[in-house]
């Protein structure tokens, strides 16, 4: 709630924890509406003036991550318990509270209410550290009475501001792969940024575990040390990904539309027709190190991905799935090279190819190419 202070300034009084680090700097824990951030808070973006002297310290906002966080948000009952870091002037007045503390109290904080100043002139009276993108998504949310945690630290100094920016951000992010393998596991709904990797984690989870799937215990997860695991999980999802999002991808008319959810089964069934036949047709390359087998590889794997939507593509009306995809096999195996020779028309050895996008479309090229000669009559 606001209230006036004595100099006829508006203070927004909150209860707050307090307590000390780096030899007497106040640090508080409280909770303000969302709504309320930008009123106390500056963002202090970085620039510099026209002597070239260096001002500020936070990025520009990216409209997408705002939007999907207000997005998120306005779902409805959310859980959002993500603290806003906040550099606090020193005029804010903590008052603590009197009377006893509990039996067993640790002593790492005192109770009481802390008021923030918001003068008239438009000046803040703190800036934030880190959250600028979440402070302006709780700008923008249907509820303004969002309660949002806040952990804010007493100092005016610019340079400590950056200090405490750089530290919290320079922290490693979770890596995609823990990501894509905790995403199945979720059953909330997740930010639009996070959403449409759900369905090709879940698929890949599947095909590594499904009796009857190709990929059985082939995959590689950071949560699973199985020794006979040859393929990355990131190149797998990168396949299904793209298939789903390409207007002729193999998988794109099961996914999610307006009228229907995606067909999560469709698409594991063209998965499992296509690359069933893969091992069929490639015994000797199937589930060896991708050092031995570029079949096994990631670049092997998204290239064979493309072509996968190439041949499932025109498996329309065909009854057998993986008797159509051995056939357009077939008919290209004696001219590839996933554990020696030499691929013919782009003159690369078969373990020259590398994990790198001009490979990957090298060879990928290369398959269509194949494809199109051995599966279509030539013009006269």
């Amino acid at each position: 709630m606001s209230r006036r202070s004595p100099s006829n300034d508006p203070v927004l009084a909150v209860r707050a924890l307090r307590t000390q680090q780096a030899g007497g700097i106040d640090i508080y824990a409280f909770f303000v509406p969302g709504a309320d951030l930008l009123r106390i808070a500056e963002i202090s973006r970085v620039h510099r003036d026209s002597d070239g002297a260096l001002h500020g310290f936070q990025r520009k906002e990216i409209r997408n991550h705002v939007q999907a966080i207000v997005e998120f948000l306005d779902q409805g009952s959310v859980l959002f318990p993500n603290a806003i870091i906040l550099a606090i002037s020193p005029r804010a007045m903590f008052t603590q509270s009197r009377g006893s503390k509990p039996d067993g109290d640790v002593k790492a904080s005192d109770a009481g209410t802390l008021r923030i100043p918001i003068p008239k002139d438009g000046t803040k009276a703190a800036w934030i550290v880190d959250g600028q993108q979440r402070s302006i998504a709780l700008a923008q949310v249907k509820d303004k009475g969002f309660p949002v945690p806040v952990v804010a630290f007493v100092s005016e100094d610019l340079s400590t501001h950056r200090e405490q920016f750089i530290l919290v951000n320079k922290a490693r992010p979770l890596p995609p792969r823990l990501i894509n393998e905790l995403l199945p596991e979720v059953e909330a709904d997740l930010p639009r940024d996070l959403a449409p990797r759900r369905i090709p984690s879940e698929i890949v989870n599947l095909l590594n575990t499904a009796s009857d799937s190709p990929f059985r215990n082939l995959i590689r997860r950071l949560s699973d040390e199985n020794p006979e695991a040859v393929i990355i999980d990131t190149a797998l999802i990168k396949v299904v990904r793209n298939s789903i999002n390409s207007p002729l991808g193999a998988l794109a008319p099961y996914k999610a539309s307006s009228s229907r959810e995606a067909d999560c089964l469709s698409m594991y069934r063209v998965l499992t027709a296509f690359w069933g036949a893969a091992r069929e047709v490639f015994p000797d390359a199937w589930g060896r190190s991708p050092m031995e087998s570029r079949l096994m590889h990631s670049a092997g794997i998204e290239a064979m991905g493309y072509l996968m939507d190439r041949i499932m593509s025109r498996a329309l009306g065909a009854n057998d799935l993986r008797r159509h995809a051995m056939d357009a096999l077939l008919r290209i195996a004696p001219y590839c090279c996933w554990t020696k020779g030499r691929w013919p028309d782009i003159d690369r050895d078969w373990n020259d190819i590398q994990n790198l996008g001009r490979d990957i479309r090298l060879l990928s090229e290369q398959l269509a190419r194949l494809d199109h000669v051995h599966s279509f009559a030539r013009v006269a």
